[in-house]
This record gives structure tokens, C-alpha cells and sequence, in this order.
């Protein structure tokens, strides 16, 4: 009996050598969940139960158990690189069927799909045209120009000062400095994304008014023809006028559409101080190629153009389970769900108890090598107090052979 007692302790305590093996083999791997073995002991048992004075049966191993506490975040040089900070695993999908993985090394393959180091693809709530839908799929960034976005509306915040004079010369100018008090100017786009010069010139015409101009590539607006709408003060400077102010339409040379320009004036003042420019905007752009990506703590990953532009590609989503010890090894980082593990709940990062994202950084491997070489020392020692059993057991055996 001694002898099947300890060869089930020396089992146990292999068995409890590799799993601490495995564990310190994967010491340096990204995303990887320290396992630890179980055991539970052996009692022979009938229907009625077992002997009160039953020695037992030995050990056996009941599980290997992975541990997913939250390895540390180590920052590397690659925004591609995503460690998740809390609950939760990356979906990836293939061929073969969706996984789940802690492992955030991911890349883009030739087609724009973002992909795992094994070629999975990541999965993600879709976006369109930069807005992020509830559709869940393959994460794919578009590579293609950005299109133009003709500019439609301009705001300015400038302060006229109340103590300028009424110009030398009138009427207004564009080419004559003298018939203009203030001017300020910035560039606009048509529909094909070409640059204009689109410059507002400030008049005062009497105390606490003033007329405001506006000239694109230096041409007036085709209507209304005089492209000039007076601004009120009331007298603590601050602006009565209503905005925003609608200057008509502008002739393009460059073959696009003519362009349309309101001008919003809110916060423009007349004090008692130099013309000063505060704050002046526009909302055009000229197309854009794919410079960089980012995602952020929520997942959205952005496409960034070299027209200063960016656009959500996606969402990366996180599923989390409820008994996550119940998930499947897979091997290359991988799980898969079971009926232990419970559905996967799938969401965005940073809702529920899913954890945030932190993208140029990799989650490390959760194993401290400090207490794995100490199992393998209680694992070695183990095997060996089994040995001495068997070692003992034959003894006792031999001398009852040798009785005469």
C-alpha cells in the first residue's frame, strides 16, 4: 500500500515541478498568468462512506489553477503596444474561432487589419466616418487620403480699440491702409482642399461702431457685392450685434465649388486698449495622408493625418468572464471560454469592471521568480520524503522476505 501512497506523492510532486517550471519558462513572457498546482488527498470509499479508520489513498492533482492578478506595465516605443490596467482580455478572432488574450503586441498587415504577433485579428466596435458604431468586427485602418473639408465658418475674437480714429480715407479699400483701421487674417479652404487667404478688416465708422469687411484672395463676395456688415458696442464695449454674420459666397479659381464663409464675432470686445487678436479659427482642411496612429484609454484608436487631422478608426473592446480560472489554455497567450468560465461579457474599456488601456506599454508576465524557485524547493524536497517512503517500504518488504 506504501508503495502507491508514495508513487502518487512522487506524481504530485513532478506534476508540481512543472507547473513551477512552466512558470519561470514564461517568467519574460508578455501577458502571461502564473499557474499553481492543486492537490487533493485519496480515501478509499464505499456507498456507506469511508472507514473510520481509513489511512487514505495517497494525492492527486485536483487543478492547475492560473492566477490572473495584474502583471506589471512596462513602456516601450511602439503606440501599437497595449497593456490592459484591470479586469479584462483583448478579443482576437481567426479562422479557427474567437480567443482572448492579455498579450497587447499588436500590429497592421498588409490589408490595414490590426493584428496579433500570431496574425489574429483584433477585434472592435466599427467606426463611420469617424463615429464609433455598436457593430462589433475586425479592426482595419483605412489608408486612404483624407478628403478635404471646404471652410464654411471662421471665428474671430479681437479687441477694437475705442480710442482709434475714423480712417483718413473713405470709402474702404483693401489695397489702401488708410482706409482701414485694423486687419487680421488667416487661410481657408475650397472643396478641393486648395489654400486661400481669407483677411477681415475693421473700419471704425462712429463711436462704439464699426464695419467689418471680409476679402478672400483679395476679391470681394459675389453677394452680397460689398462684403461688409456693421458691429455695435454698447458702452462698456462689449458687442450687441448678432452673429453669426453671413458674408455670401466667393469665387474659387481653382475649379471648385465657389466658398461660402460665416464669420462669428462672439467675444470681440472694444476696449480701451491696442487692436489685439484673441482667438481666430476656421474649420476647413486640406486632405491628409495617414501619418501615425494613437489609441487612447478607452480604446479609440485615431488615425492622425499630416493635415493636423485625426479620425476614430475604432474601439478595441475588452471582454471579461465571470470565473476566468475556467477559461481554456491555448497556448500562444491564448483562451478560450467554456462553459466554466461563463459567456464573455463585451464592452468598452474603462465600463463595467473592465479595466483602461495604455497603449505604447505591454503587460508583463505575472510570475515572481522569487517564490517560484521556493515551490521548486518544497517540490524537490517533496519527491524526495516520497523517495524515502519507497525507499523505507522496501526495506520492510525485504526484511519480511528474509524471515526464515
Amino acid at each position: 500500500m506504501a508503495f502507491r501512497i508514495a508513487v502518487s506523492g512522487l506524481r504530485a510532486a513532478t506534476a508540481d515541478l512543472d507547473v513551477t517550471g512552466n512558470n519561470i519558462a514564461n517568467s519574460n513572457t508578455t501577458g502571461f498568468k502564473v499557474s499553481r498546482a492543486q492537490f487533493a488527498d485519496l480515501y478509499a470509499a464505499s456507498n456507506l462512506g469511508t472507514a473510520q479508520d481509513a489511512t487514505g489513498q495517497g494525492v492527486q492533482l485536483s487543478a492547475v489553477a492560473q492566477q490572473f492578478t495584474q502583471g506589471n506595465v512596462a513602456f516601450t516605443d511602439n503606440n501599437l503596444d497595449i497593456a490592459i490596467n484591470g479586469e479584462g482580455f483583448f478579443v482576437v478572432e481567426d479562422g479557427n474561432g474567437r480567443a482572448y488574450t492579455r498579450a497587447g503586441s499588436f500590429g497592421i498587415d498588409k490589408d490595414g487589419y490590426m493584428i496579433n504577433s500570431t496574425g489574429q485579428q483584433i477585434q472592435a466596435f466599427q467606426a463611420n466616418n469617424g463615429n464609433i458604431t455598436g457593430a462589433i468586427g475586425p479592426l482595419q485602418i483605412s489608408t486612404t487620403n483624407l478628403a478635404p473639408q471646404a471652410t464654411s465658418a471662421i471665428a474671430s475674437q479681437v479687441n477694437l480699440d475705442a480710442a482709434a480714429a475714423l480712417p483718413l480715407t473713405a470709402p474702404f479699400n483693401a489695397a489702401d491702409p488708410n482706409t482701414y483701421n485694423n486687419s487680421s487674417s488667416l487661410t481657408v479652404f475650397d472643396t478641393l482642399g486648395e489654400e486661400h487667404l481669407a483677411s477681415m478688416y475693421f473700419v471704425k465708422t462712429a463711436a462704439n461702431n464699426w464695419d467689418a469687411h471680409l476679402r478672400v484672395d483679395g476679391n470681394a463676395p459675389l453677394a452680397p457685392a460689398t462684403g461688409v456688415f456693421p458691429i455695435a458696442f454698447d458702452n462698456s464695449g462689449n458687442m450687441t450685434s448678432a452673429m453669426p454674420l453671413s458674408f455670401g459666397s466667393f469665387l474659387s479659381t481653382t475649379g471648385s465649388q465657389n466658398i461660402t464663409l460665416d464669420v462669428d464675432f462672439t467675444g470681440t470686445t472694444q476696449y480701451g486698449a491696442d487692436f489685439g487678436v484673441n482667438a481666430l479659427s476656421q474649420d476647413g482642411y486640406t486632405t491628409g495622408r495617414l501619418s501615425g496612429l494613437d489609441v487612447d484609454g478607452q480604446g479609440i484608436v485615431l488615425a492622425r493625418f499630416s493635415n493636423g487631422q485625426s479620425q476614430a478608426q475604432g474601439q478595441l473592446v475588452l471582454a471579461d468572464f465571470g470565473n476566468p480560472q475556467g477559461l481554456q489554455p491555448l497556448g500562444d497567450t491564448l483562451w478560450a471560454e467554456t462553459s466554466n468560465s461563463g459567456n464573455a461579457l463585451i464592452g468598452a474599456p474603462g465600463t463595467a469592471t473592465l479595466g483602461l488601456l495604455q497603449a505604447g506599454a505591454l503587460e508583463e508576465s505575472n510570475v515572481d521568480l522569487a517564490e517560484q524557485l521556493v515551490n521548486m524547493i518544497v517540490a524537490q524536497r517533496s519527491f524526495q520524503a516520497n523517495a524515502q517512503v519507497i525507499q523505507a517500504e522496501d526495506e520492510v518488504t525485504q526484511t519480511i522476505i528474509n524471515i526464515r
